[in-house]
């Protein structure tokens, strides 16, 4: 609760649109970070094991797809918190 100037407000710290804004930013950087790290994962198999392109295709699929679920995740708990 906040009084200002003899008025009660009630902050609501969940209605934030920077903290949305952060979220956002958040969970393009986890999407960004996996990716590439799948991409130098398939690289590096793919330097090692041979058929570089399959494995630098396969590493960069599987980063995406690891950023999302995370990114689903993330999602998941910040919606939770706000049900409390």
């Amino acid at each position: 609760m906040r009084i200002v100037k003899g008025i009660t407000m009630k902050i609501d710290l969940n209605n934030q649109p920077w903290r949305a804004a952060a979220l956002v930013g958040a969970l393009g950087v986890d999407v960004a970070v996996c990716t590439t790290a799948g991409y130098l994962a398939g690289s590096w198999a793919g330097s090692h094991l041979g058929n570089e392109k399959a494995w630098l295709l396969g590493g960069l699929l599987t980063g995406l797809f690891l950023g999302i679920v995370t990114a689903i995740l993330v999602i998941k708990k910040v919606l939770e918190d706000q049900g409390e």
